[in-house]
């Protein structure tokens, strides 16, 4: 049975900069008289997200203005090229929009030169291979058990069968990456560029020891800070663009964009990167997307979004301790960034077990590999939770939830209602049907 969205006050957030706002449902209207099957669909996720805890380290909350973009008529446009050489007519407004948001993300990272057609992080880090790279040339990366991507050499992954992978980790006795090792690799291998960056290392990587390597061996380097970039952006992690050749990364995550990539890079670089974004690895880019990109690009170029990154990391680093005191055993025993990677045999629990008990409760998060002998660990983040307002007091606050959670505590769905009075009193958006 379809929904009707809310009107007058019941359709009135509460205030919570900066994102709480009037109706995002009422732009919705065309869709539930159209096809309120799907309409259905998409308030039911809008009711998902409010009614849990989302630590999906690799997700977050947009702003209005950026999903007023994404749904804009930019959508209908066909725009292969770049701006000033198309393939189709009519792109004069959207080469504004592109040349804006290429402007912005210079700027907001101090780069020579930057691509923002990349549909997704996957889609920058192939194109930086493309550009820089032969079929079979040596690439060393992290390990996928270490923290490496998929695009770090993975088998099922292009990268994994185009080219010949080495991996390099973190220590045993410190999780930390170990730089002796990778700089005795490199001169093993000679790689053709070396990879700094993963998914589930919570510290800063050493920018300047990885260039240094790179130089010796005489490899291109490639920095993936799909994770980091949003900490970046924010001056709350250290900024790759300086030190690494190509820089790849993701627009959502703690940037709070539109889900795709973008690459930086230096000048001389510039035209083969674009290359190797069209016409070699994509098509037609999505304007709609580009112009989102520019919106949050220039939301973080504000003092607020400072001020959100360093929050981040600071409710990140909090969590991380109240997990620590639940029984939680944190690797690196502790976090520089928005994420968190945590063992938790120590609670006689394998790692899908512990999701599952989790997001029966709301509360919901990742699993994902862990070096050594440790089998798989929990991922999580504080990107979301930040933007919706919360700080270190609800961060001790999830600590105990969590741990109750794994615990085996709630599961008459008393804990899922208290998670759910927690993240009801930080909306994001303004109330959808159904939550009053």
């Amino acid at each position: 049975m379809s929904v009707t969205p809310p009107t007058g006050r019941a359709a009135r957030a509460t205030a919570q900069e900066p994102y709480a706002y009037d109706g995002w449902s009422h732009g919705l209207d065309a869709l539930q008289r159209q096809d309120p099957e799907i309409a259905d669909l998409l308030f039911g996720e809008a009711r998902r997200q409010a009614d849990g805890l989302q630590l999906i380290a690799a997700e977050n909350f947009t702003s209005p203005a950026v999903l007023a973009a994404l749904g804009s008529p930019l959508a209908n446009k066909y725009a292969e090229g770049y701006p000033g050489a198309r393939h189709h007519g009519g792109c004069e407004l959207v080469d504004l929009a592109e040349r804006t948001a290429v402007d912005r993300a210079k700027a907001l990272f101090g780069a020579e030169h930057a691509n923002v057609q990349p549909h997704s992080g996957s889609s920058a880090m192939l194109a930086a291979y493309a550009a820089l790279l032969r079929p079979g040339d040596t690439v060393l990366a992290m390990d996928l058990r270490h923290g490496g991507h998929l695009t770090h050499g993975s088998p099922a992954n292009f990268s994994g069968r185009w080219y010949d992978f080495a991996g390099y980790g973190v220590r045993r006795d410190t999780g930390l990456i170990d730089y002796d090792r990778v700089q005795a690799l490199a001169r093993e291998h000679r790689p053709a560029a070396i990879v700094c960056g993963s998914i589930s290392y919570p510290r800063h990587p050493d920018y300047a020891a990885f260039r240094e390597i790179a130089d010796d061996v005489g490899a291109h380097l490639i920095a993936d800070a799909a994770h980091p970039i949003g900490l970046v952006a924010g001056g709350a992690a250290p900024n790759p663009v300086p030190y690494a050749d190509v820089v790849c990364a993701t627009t959502h995550k703690v940037l709070r964009g539109p889900r795709g990539g973008m690459i930086l890079c230096r000048e001389e670089l510039a035209g083969r990167i674009d290359r190797a974004v069209f016409p070699f690895t994509q098509g037609g880019a999505q304007m709609h997307s580009v112009a989102a990109k520019a919106v949050a690009f220039g939301e973080a170029a504000t003092p607020a979004f400072a001020a959100y990154a360093h929050q981040v990391v600071a409710n990140a680093r909090a969590l991380a301790a109240v997990l620590a005191a639940e029984g939680l055993s944190v690797t690196t025993g502790g976090t520089d960034t928005h994420l968190i990677t945590a063992d938790v045999s120590g609670l006689a629990l394998e790692a899908a077990t512990a999701r599952g008990r989790l997001a029966a409760a709301g509360i919901v998060l990742d699993v994902c590999g862990l070096p050594h002998e440790a089998a798989h660990g929990l991922r999580l983040g504080t990107a979301a939770v930040t933007t919706q307002g919360m700080r270190e007091p609800e961060m001790a606050r999830i600590g105990m939830l969590v741990g109750a959670a794994l615990r085996g505590a709630g599961r008459d769905g008393g804990l899922r209602g208290e998670v759910a009075r927690l993240a009801g009193s930080f909306p994001v958006y303004a109330p959808y049907p159904g939550h009053m």
